[in-house]
Order: C-alpha cells, then sequence, then structure tokens
C-alpha cells in the first residue's frame, strides 16, 4: 500500500504541525447512573443498553470551565517541555464559558501566566477541539506563531436540565489540551476536514441566553438556559456525518481505515461509535472508547480521549491517529495525526 500523502507538501512555504504535549482534567465527583436514579425516572439498565454510559464527573461548587482548562493546560505544558510564557497563542473550544464575555481563554492566560500569548474562544459545540486544532494549525503552519495552545473544555453540568432523563444521564464535565508547535523532521497533522448544516441548528440547541432570547423572569421559568435535543435526529445526523467525514480525510491523505492505529471518536454514547465504527470497518481494539467514564463532555471529549490514548500506550510515536466529531450547529469533522 502506498504511503500517505501530507496535503502541505504541495504548499512548500508552509510548514508541518506536531502536537507536543497532551493533558486532560477531570472532576473529582463521579456522578453514577445509581445516583440519577434517585434524581430523575430512570434506571441503569436504561442508561448502560441505551448510551453505554455508567457513570460521569461533575464539577464541584465553584469550580468553573477556565479551572479545568488550566488544569488539562498545566499537564499538556509540562509533557511539551515548554513553560506559559513561550504560548503564543491561547484558544479554548467550550459552549460552557465562565460568562459571556471576556472569553473563558483570557481567564485561561492570566491563570496561567502566558503573558505573552493572544486568546479567543470558539464555539462549535461537540466538534470543538477539532475545528480549535485546524484554526490553531494554520498559525503555525503560516510561522505566525511558535507555540499554540488548544483546549476543548466544558461544564455541562451547568447548562443541563435535571429533570430531563433523556439529556441529563448524557453529560458530563471536564477539559483537555493540546500544544502544537512545528516538529521537524514529524509530519504532525496530516489534515482536518470540516462541516456544518446550519439547517439543522434547532436539533440541538440551548435557545435561551443571546440576543435572540434575552435572560428574563419567563425564559427563566420556561427552562429556556437548558440544553434541549432531538435525540432520534442528532443519531442519525451524527452517524452519516461522523462517517463522511472520517472518509474525506482518509482520501484527502490517500490512506485506509486499517492504516490507522487509533480511532478516537467523539463521545457522545456508544450507540453512535459503534455504528460509525462499524461503517467505517475499523478493527477490533482500533476505536478508543471512555463514554462509560465521562459521558459526553462536548468540546472537551475527544481531547480527554487523546491524552488517555497517548498516556495508556495506545499512540506511540508515527502511528497514525484519526479523530471524528460531531456537533451542534450542526457540525462535524475529522483529523488525522502522526503522532
Amino acid at each position: 500500500m502506498a504511503p500517505f500523502k501530507h496535503p502541505r507538501t504541495h504548499r512548500p512555504h508552509l510548514r508541518t504541525v506536531s502536537i507536543t504535549g497532551v493533558g486532560s482534567y477531570v472532576p473529582e465527583r463521579i456522578l453514577t447512573n445509581a445516583e440519577l436514579e434517585r434524581m430523575v425516572e430512570t434506571s441503569d439498565e436504561w442508561i448502560t443498553t441505551r448510551t453505554g454510559i455508567r457513570e460521569r464527573r461533575i464539577a464541584a461548587a465553584g469550580e468553573t470551565t477556565s479551572d479545568m482548562a488550566v488544569a488539562a493546560a498545566r499537564h499538556a505544558i509540562t509533557r511539551a517541555g515548554i513553560t506559559p510564557e513561550q504560548i503564543d497563542l491561547i484558544i479554548v473550544a467550550t459552549i460552557t464559558p465562565d460568562m459571556p464575555f471576556p472569553s473563558t481563554a483570557c481567564l485561561v492566560q492570566q491563570k496561567l501566566g502566558a503573558t505573552r500569548a493572544a486568546a479567543f474562544d470558539i464555539e462549535a459545540a461537540c466538534s470543538g477541539f477539532v475545528y480549535a486544532l485546524d484554526i490553531a494549525s494554520h498559525f503555525v503552519a503560516s510561522h505566525t506563531y511558535e507555540t499554540v495552545l488548544v483546549i476543548g473544555a466544558e461544564k455541562m453540568s451547568s447548562v443541563i436540565d435535571w429533570t430531563d432523563r433523556n439529556t441529563c444521564v448524557l453529560f458530563g464535565d471536564g477539559a483537555g489540551a493540546a500544544v502544537l508547535q512545528n516538529r521537524p523532521n514529524a509530519h504532525g497533522l496530516l489534515t482536518t476536514c470540516l462541516g456544518s448544516d446550519g439547517t439543522k441548528a434547532g436539533l440541538l440547541e440551548l435557545p435561551g441566553g443571546g440576543s435572540a432570547c434575552p435572560p428574563t423572569a419567563d425564559s427563566v421559568a420556561n427552562r429556556m438556559h437548558y440544553l434541549r435535543m432531538d435525540g432520534k435526529q442528532t443519531f442519525k445526523n451524527a452517524v452519516n456525518a461522523m462517517v463522511s467525514a472520517a472518509h474525506d480525510a482518509l482520501d484527502r491523505c490517500g490512506l485506509k481505515v486499517d492504516q490507522i492505529r487509533c480511532i478516537i471518536p467523539h463521545q457522545a454514547n456508544q450507540r453512535i461509535i459503534t455504528a460509525v465504527s462499524e461503517q467505517l470497518g475499523a478493527a477490533e481494539g482500533q476505536v478508543f472508547v471512555n463514554v462509560d467514564r465521562f459521558g459526553n463532555t462536548s468540546a472537551a471529549s475527544v481531547a480527554i480521549a487523546l491524552d488517555e490514548a497517548a498516556t495508556a500506550g495506545r499512540i506511540q510515536r508515527g502511528d497514525l491517529v484519526l479523530m471524528v466529531v460531531f456537533g451542534a450547529g450542526l457540525t462535524w469533522g475529522a483529523a488525522i495525526i502522526e503522532w
């Protein structure tokens, strides 16, 4: 089989971009299915058979998205062998910022002491980390910046309706981070493929709190500030979009799925992961799964899984990794990395 092709070889003025350090953080508190049985009309069997989730992490009172982002970032910074002062740019992907403004990235910059760094947030829901990787890679590839810190962080527990059994069982809190730099003689990030479909925005949304529905006593009473989801349509669209994005990324690099060492899908639920794996023709053990322990952590999902896969030795230097994601928007994406 022919070796993969690097898309940037046709643009010699650009340089390659590698992930030189990863890190993650999840809160200490574990919320089990048994505990949820006492909160809403559900059961451990119902949750496990439909989602594969057995427990999820919930942030402590007063623990913010930026706090979790900083904890994950510190691990990534240490593993990359850099200091916060070396970071040129911080991008935080989140749909649960500490506040509408300033950006969570600016709060992370201050808490890290990354005094040289520019900072901004992006919002692409569960696709956010891959979207942020794509954005960050262009800054490094174009020689604009040397070191970019990308973080996916979410406090989903702050936007969940704990009376809605269809959604409250799915989500958890956490953060994952990656440091992007040029690494000589390495291919790094081979390609990213992104997509969106705003005509289906209503399938997964949080309607209250923005300019379309400012916070009022009525909006709070009508529970407009909680996540809402059409589960059946979200499932259908997620599988189709993730499979399509993965094939697009593989085709761009001239790769077949059996050349990928580790596939890291968005950890939405086990049924989606299984459907995507089967349609891609993934082999047993090729797909990394941690949804059973953390649930859906939105933009943090694949970032946490990437860190866990690397720490567990599932990924070695030179291995090919495929990340594939889907989220509200609708948004989706895939990225292939030579580790």
